[in-house]
C-alpha cells in the first residue's frame, strides 16, 4: 500500500477532524501532486483539496473552501476539515499523481490520477 490514509470518523455538524495521508517513502520522491477526493453513496468520485507535494498552488472545491485546508509534514499530507456539513459526508481519498505530465491543477478527474489510497469514512451527522 502506497498511500495510508487516517483520521476519518463520524461526527456532529459544526465539529472538526483532520485527515492524514502517509506516502510511502519509494513513492513520495517520485510524487508531483497529492490530493484528496471524496465519494458519497450516489455520487462520483470528486476532487476537494489538491496541491503540489512540495507545496505551492492549492486548489480547494467551492464547496469547502474557507472550512478545509491542507498542510504537510515529512511525507504526510493533511486535510484540515472544520464546520463539517452533513453534505461533507462520503469516504474520502488520498491520491497521488507521479507521471508529472501536466501541472496539478489541471488534474480534475479522479481518472487523472494514478496512485490512491484505500480510502477513511466521513459521516457528519
Amino acid at each position: 500500500v502506497q498511500l495510508v490514509e487516517s483520521g476519518g470518523g463520524s461526527v456532529q455538524a459544526g465539529e472538526s477532524l483532520r485527515l492524514s495521508c502517509l506516502a510511502a517513502e519509494n513513492l513520495y520522491g517520485n510524487t508531483c501532486c497529492m490530493g484528496w477526493f471524496r465519494q458519497g453513496p450516489k455520487n462520483e468520485r470528486e476532487r476537494v483539496a489538491i496541491t503540489y507535494t512540495g507545496g505551492g498552488s492549492e486548489y480547494y472545491a467551492d464547496s469547502v473552501k474557507g472550512r478545509f485546508s491542507l498542510s504537510h509534514a515529512g511525507r504526510t499530507l493533511f486535510l484540515q476539515m472544520n464546520s463539517l456539513k452533513p453534505e461533507d459526508t462520503a469516504m474520502y481519498y488520498c491520491a497521488a499523481d507521479t507521471t508529472c505530465r501536466v501541472g496539478c491543477m489541471v488534474l480534475a478527474d479522479a481518472a487523472d490520477w494514478p496512485i490512491w489510497g484505500q480510502g477513511t469514512q466521513v459521516t457528519v451527522s
